[in-house]
């Protein structure tokens, strides 16, 4: 009987072909598997600090000398010679109310409520008996009106029963009284008692810091720079030159240098020119 090769199973024969191949092992790699690193970040560099070789050092604004003071202020005495408050009084009385209401408010808008005020309550006395509310009614139209309302009659109330009705003439009995601090007393000691005080308002501390007449960060060191700086003959007017010089040419935001008599001896070193006139156009044009 013959066998046919293609029924004999090839492991019977011990053939090396019958051995079952084997299964590869994975190919691993020695190199680590984990994500590349992320590049660290350098701090950047902080500048070098100024140093006196690459830097100047800032110079600090000088006072004016005395002869520079005396020359300022006699030209403000020539730009302002009928100086005087703006606010309308007739007495002692009157112009310290006229103060205290015109904080915070221009004299303008004082003026406006002070005529009828005073006509009801010329008097300390007439002001109590005229009352907070009615007092009110009559000045509503500046700011603060209610406190200073409030204040008006207190004040008014601590004359008649303190000083029998009358203004004290010191600064120290002054500030006693309701709504009176120490510039509203340095007004009335200056204006109405002739005493030589400097009450430094916004425009007075401008202009001294400004021109270098008297430098200070606060109003009292303007204050304590100017009496000790000024001419004892030229405090008691200079408060009106300088509050007019700083309300109407000095100001805030743009000074108006090319029309101050006083630009010479000023130290201010940014002086505001004079503006240009554009030319008028001709025919032609």
């Amino acid at each position: 009987m013959r066998i046919s090769m293609d029924a004999i199973r090839p492991d019977a024969l011990h053939c090396p072909m019958a051995k079952k191949p084997t299964t590869a092992a994975p190919v691993t790699s020695d190199k680590p598997t984990d994500k590349p690193r992320a590049k660290k970040r350098t701090a950047a560099k902080k500048p070098a600090p100024a140093t006196p070789g690459n830097k100047p050092a800032a110079i600090a604004p000088r006072d004016m000398t005395p002869q520079e003071i005396y020359s300022f202020l006699t030209d403000l005495s020539q730009a302002w010679p009928d100086a005087k408050t703006e606010l309308l009084y007739t007495t002692p009385f009157t112009l310290l109310v006229a103060v205290v209401l015109s904080a915070q408010a221009t004299d303008a808008s004082v003026n406006r409520v002070t005529p009828a005020l005073f006509d009801a309550a010329p008097t300390p006395a007439a002001m109590v008996e005229l009352g907070e509310e009615e007092v009110g009614k009559l000045i509503r139209t500046i700011g603060l009106w209610r406190n200073k309302a409030k204040n008006v009659v207190e004040l008014s109330r601590q004359l008649v029963e303190d000083h029998r009705g009358e203004v004290p003439g010191t600064r120290e009995e002054l500030e006693k009284l309701a709504g009176v601090g120490r510039k509203t007393a340095n007004v009335v000691l200056n204006v109405a008692f002739h005493k030589p005080t400097v009450p430094v308002d916004t425009h007075v501390f401008r202009l001294a810091n400004r021109s270098g007449l008297g430098r200070g960060k606060t109003v009292e060191a303007v204050e304590k720079a100017l009496e000790a700086r000024i001419p004892l003959e030229m405090i008691q007017p200079s408060h009106h030159w300088m509050i007019l010089q700083g309300r109407y040419v000095c100001k805030a935001r743009k000074p108006e240098c090319w029309r101050c008599n006083a630009k010479n001896p000023c130290l201010f070193p940014d002086k505001t020119p004079a503006p240009r006139v554009k030319a008028p156009k001709t025919l032609a044009e």
